[in-house]
């Protein structure tokens, strides 16, 4: 089996071969989007379907030999990213601070109505320890994206204040998570991840915390390996559809036990 056909059975779609950097794919379940990852060198690589795997998977080639520029190469893509790190926050931070407050599309959909946007897209930021690392950027048909080159392990957007600590995947499921505990007059910070597999990186972050699931493999799957989960009675919702859906008072009641019990 070669390089190729490994991350083929690993869900990942792989056009032609990109060598010694990590490189974003599309996926077979998400073939719209660039869910999946991979790095080769040649004789040795690994792969990531971000919908899936909790931790890169690594393969060899049985032609397998040490490469003696290994380090050399590994130090130069160790600066090549901290560089366009670098370059990205400093992209959010502009972005962030050009964009106003205005009615959106997406989020009159969602059940919202001003927020912070930046061109034709509503900007959210994304932060690691106070501090802005990059954005999301959602257009009005729902498409999300991040800044190339950014941080996006261990980030979140924070609602709200408190000592419990509520994690979701979703921003508009994050603002829907933020009102039910404004109506139930609940102090908690509400942790939007941005994705599922992120939610178990934000996770370690607190010794006791809630994940409000999609109701999804993909959503039950990760909310199984936090711990204790609200999801919605129907598949395919998350807890904004559930809110549009059963109303505000109906999620809060249904909330409520399970944010008590923090």
């Amino acid at each position: 089996m070669d390089f190729q056909q490994f991350a083929e059975m690993h869900g990942l779609i792989i056009d032609h071969i990109i060598t010694d950097r990590w490189v974003r794919v599309p996926t077979v379940d998400k073939p719209r989007k660039k869910n999946g990852s991979y790095i080769y060198d040649g004789q040795s690589g690994a792969v990531k379907n971000w919908a899936v795997h909790d931790k890169a998977i690594s393969f060899k080639s049985k032609e397998y030999r040490p490469d003696p520029n290994a380090q050399a190469k590994r130090q130069k893509q160790i600066k090549e990213r901290q560089e366009k790190q670098e370059n990205a926050k400093q992209r959010a931070i502009n972005i962030i601070n050009s964009a106003v407050s205005q009615r959106h599309p997406y989020l009159e959909k969602k059940g919202f109505s001003e927020w912070k946007v930046w061109k034709d897209s509503v900007v959210v930021p994304m932060m690691i320890n106070d501090k802005v690392i990059g954005c999301q950027l959602i257009k009005a048909d729902g498409t999300k994206r991040f800044l190339s080159g950014q941080i996006t392990k261990d980030a979140s957007y924070t609602f709200g204040s408190g000592d419990k600590h509520i994690i979701c995947e979703g921003f508009a499921t994050g603002l829907s998570v933020h009102r039910a505990m404004q109506t139930l007059k609940i102090k908690a910070k509400v942790h939007v991840c941005f994705s599922a597999s992120n939610m178990i990186e934000v996770a370690r972050q607190f010794d006791n915390c809630l994940v409000i699931a999609d109701n999804d493999p993909v959503g039950l799957r990760t909310a199984n390996k936090i711990g204790k989960y609200w999801v919605s009675d129907k598949e395919g919702e998350d807890f904004n559809d559930a809110e549009l859906r059963l109303g505000t008072q109906a999620v809060c009641h249904s909330l409520k036990p399970l944010v008590k019990g923090l």
